[in-house]
């Protein structure tokens, strides 16, 4: 599994806070720069063969319940929230389930800023932290995909369905979303990702939540004056970011390395992966934009793909899961049900131990051609009893253990706990003179079983 570079200023502001998060740094990271994507989004595009397109970043942690994925969303917010102003406050929303809707929240705040000072703001930030419930209902609603790629792609969107026409040109929406890995095998399906509709969001696995030895830490404070000037220095103007001319080489070498995965990998994954290029470019833009910089140098685009790389490796993942589901076990024979009774019983083994764990009678259970039954009496007024056995085990074989045996065998090496309680401390032995030395290393005695490390031998 590549390890993506934490690049700029982003980058080092989640490095400095990561150990003091429950939280995979990847998803603090990934968090940050859709939020990132979408501050600049209304002002900063990129170019690459002479069209500008949007830098706007859609991602989505995937991750089980409990493994960080709120804790990455808050930790994001501290990063960036003293550098964006009241961005963040004004400009997020949730719970976007139609494709009128998304064009109406939109439009609503177009038409509440158009005759403010800096004109009309289309900027919005989708934080669906259930992603699972949106995905349920906007199955009803065919114009949601549409005009969810129309966003994506920064095209006009367009409402008829109200009475007055809403219009929204270069909407600048990013969503970023929560979900888990199952749920998104059944809600994020492979003909919504053929079509383009979800094959637009970065998905990133996140790793396992670390414990801390003590949560009650705040986060530290990041300095928010390199973010700050670059916020100002984007949102001033438009500008076009392209590639510079020591990035040529290696966005050669992205643009094949899509085109070839996505011919070697199955359909059903290399839907998801369809634009890689693309978004390795909006990626290094984001990173381009963060150091107040019109180019990406080799250095952002490297990085940049490294973070995309990671996204296509967790797709991949994703997609296998989804496709081989786990076999369910099958059931025991009334045959294999009875050996084990009797090899855990050491080869021998009375009815009562028996019958009333296989679920068979006794008439059922004689009439297996691979068991030998047995009647005796331990006394003259005892009840007989009958004993089940395997036919062609121990007695005949005689070097073949009972299981009795085996487990006592295998008794003697569990490990006690009590072996490794410290024992009295005494002088070293001195070493002598004719121990041998190889490499400067002197081949001492093998320690007392009490100062290795007692878990090792459970392995």
């Amino acid at each position: 599994m590549s390890t993506p570079v934490l690049y700029g200023p982003i980058g080092r502001a989640v490095r400095k806070i990561s150990p003091f998060l429950e939280a995979d740094a990847l998803g603090v990271y990934v968090a940050a720069l859709s939020m990132w994507s979408a501050a600049i989004g209304g002002t900063v595009k990129v170019s690459s063969r002479g069209s500008a397109r949007p830098v706007l970043l859609w991602s989505a942690l995937v991750a089980g319940t409990g493994r960080g994925k709120g804790t990455a969303l808050r930790a994001a917010l501290h990063v960036l929230d003293g550098s964006l102003g009241r961005f963040l406050a004004t400009h997020t929303t949730s719970g976007i389930t139609s494709g009128a809707s998304m064009v109406n929240h939109l439009w609503e705040q177009q038409e509440a800023t158009a005759e403010t000072e800096h004109g009309r703001d289309v900027r919005a930030l989708v934080v669906e932290e259930e992603w699972t419930e949106v995905l349920k209902r906007v199955k009803r609603d065919p114009s949601f995909t549409t005009k969810l790629r129309a966003a994506w792609d920064g095209t006009t969107l367009r409402n008829t369905t109200k009475e007055e026409a809403q219009e929204v040109r270069d909407p600048a929406m990013v969503l970023h979303s929560h979900i888990t890995p199952s749920d998104w095998a059944k809600y994020v399906g492979e003909s919504e990702a053929a079509g383009g509709s979800y094959n637009r969001i970065l998905p990133f696995l996140l790793g396992s939540v670390p414990m801390l030895d003590d949560d009650r830490v705040t986060l530290p404070q990041v300095d928010a004056r390199e973010l700050s000037n670059a916020y100002g220095w984007a949102t001033v103007r438009p500008c076009v970011i392209t590639p510079a001319e020591d990035a040529r080489p290696l966005w050669r070498i992205v643009r094949r390395y899509a085109r070839i995965l996505g011919e070697t990998l199955p359909e059903a994954q290399a839907v998801f992966i369809e634009r890689t290029a693309e978004q390795t470019l909006r990626v290094a833009a984001c990173l381009a934009a963060s150091e107040c910089s019109e180019t990406v140098t080799g250095e952002m685009l490297s990085a940049a793909f490294t973070l995309v790389r990671r996204s296509v490796q967790d797709a991949v993942r994703i997609t296998k899961g989804a496709e081989a589901p786990k076999a369910k076990r099958q059931p025991l024979s009334l045959a294999d049900k009875v050996r084990s009774r009797i090899e855990m019983h050491g080869g021998r083994a009375t009815s009562s131990q028996v019958l009333p764990y296989v679920g068979a009678s006794a008439s059922e259970v004689k009439a297996l051609p691979e068991i030998v039954v047995t009647v005796e009496r331990e006394a003259k007024a005892g009840r007989p009893k009958t004993v089940f056995a395997l036919r062609g085990d121990s007695s005949r074989h005689p070097e073949r253990q009972p299981a009795s045996a085996e487990r006592e065998e295998n008794r003697a090496t569990v490990v006690q706990m009590a072996a490794y309680r410290p024992a009295p401390t005494q002088a070293p032995e001195p070493v002598s003179s004719d121990q041998h030395i190889h490499d400067d290393t002197v081949d001492i005695a093998p320690q007392p079983l009490a100062s290795t490390n007692p878990f090792m031998a459970l392995l």
